[in-house]
């Protein structure tokens, strides 16, 4: 990935985070009128052809790998090219985003030793095929507990209640990784996740009405999962940036491919557990129209949008993102409004 400027990098982090923001809100609707009024309630299912889909960046890795493979030029001008672009990719660091050539004294031959260790050693420590597919294998189990926990207290809560609560992440993350060194710990945030933490305070206390409590008499349950979604999602947060740092060291593409894959091979069998315990029983969607809405749900409402979410918390940081992300509860209560006629 090209280098951009620091200041750059958080602005476009946080305009891919805004379009995440309105894909998951009208993803979370797609889902609650799934589990509601079209009753397919298979929480686990939804996650697990969602999360699927990420083996199609496995593709589009392959075959870019075999296009430059084949339009490569010879072997010394390919090292001489990755040296230039590693020596760009430390200098371009700055406001201006301009390379100071001063500190270069042969590219062809290697990078200055004025050049920052630390960067250097960043460049110089981008992950392999094999510990990419390992990362995305290693996180696939947390990333569908958090996603799940998530799509399943759609059945039984609203999707503002679901997004507040799942906002609280930024308690979590700002624990994690204060702990991991990823966050700094300082009043202003600590503010900011309170804030946030109210919301949650404010559901259990005045969020659910009679209305509510007729039409949706497990809400509490909604709410607990939702809660603890946003526990999964600030560490695995966390530990994502922790473990890759910059998004230059990461294949992002390969990175994603390796989740959805590992996906499909690990987590098969719960199908099997959840169908025999009675819990979620196997059934596929019985019209054209669900299949449609499931399907643009996976393309959009996760192949896109958490490749998105990965790009602006890399970018950024776990805690901006995840404070940020607090925006779905207002669009997520104007949605209810609209949509449900609540008040």
């Amino acid at each position: 990935m090209a280098a951009i400027p620091t200041p750059a990098r958080h602005t476009v982090g946080l305009f891919l985070l805004l379009g995440v923001v309105f894909i998951w809100v009208a993803s979370s609707f797609l889902v609650s009128n799934l589990f509601g009024k079209l009753e397919y309630n298979r929480p686990f299912f939804i996650t697990y052809l969602n999360t699927s889909t990420f083996s199609l960046y496995l593709v589009g890795a392959y075959a870019s790998r075999v296009w430059k493979s084949r339009h490569s030029t010879k072997p010394a001008q390919r090292k001489r090219s990755r040296s230039d672009d590693n020596t760009a990719l430390l200098l371009a660091d700055n406001t201006s985003g301009e390379v100071d050539t001063s500190v270069v004294t042969n590219t062809s031959d290697g990078v200055s030793s004025r050049l920052g260790r630390a960067r250097l050693e960043l460049i110089q420590s981008k992950l392999s095929v094999r510990e990419t597919i390992l990362l995305g294998t290693s996180f696939c189990g947390l990333w569908f507990a958090a996603n799940v926990t998530q799509n399943a207290s759609l059945a039984y809560t609203t999707v503002a209640n679901s997004s507040i609560l799942c906002s609280t992440s930024g308690l979590f993350t700002l624990i994690i990784g204060a702990a991991a060194g990823v966050e700094t710990f300082n009043g202003m945030r600590l503010a900011a996740v309170l804030v946030s933490v109210l919301g949650v305070y404010s559901i259990m206390k005045f969020g659910t009405d009679e209305a509510t409590s007729t039409h949706m008499p497990l809400s509490w349950l909604g709410d607990m999962l939702a809660l603890l979604s946003a526990a999964l999602y600030g560490c695995y947060t966390t530990l994502l940036k922790r473990r890759i740092g910059d998004e230059s060291r990461l294949d992002t593409p390969l990175f994603f491919g390796a989740v959805g894959l590992a996906n499909i091979l690990l987590l098969w069998p719960g199908f099997i557990v959840l169908h025999y315990t009675g819990i979620e029983t196997f059934r596929l969607p019985h019209s054209g129209s669900m299949w449609l809405m499931i399907i643009v749900n996976a393309l959009i409402g996760t192949f896109l949008s958490d490749y998105l979410w990965l790009l602006a918390m890399l970018m950024t940081s776990p805690l901006v993102v995840t404070l940020g992300l607090s925006l779905t509860i207002p669009l997520s209560m104007a949605g209810d409004i609209v949509f449900k006629g609540l008040s």
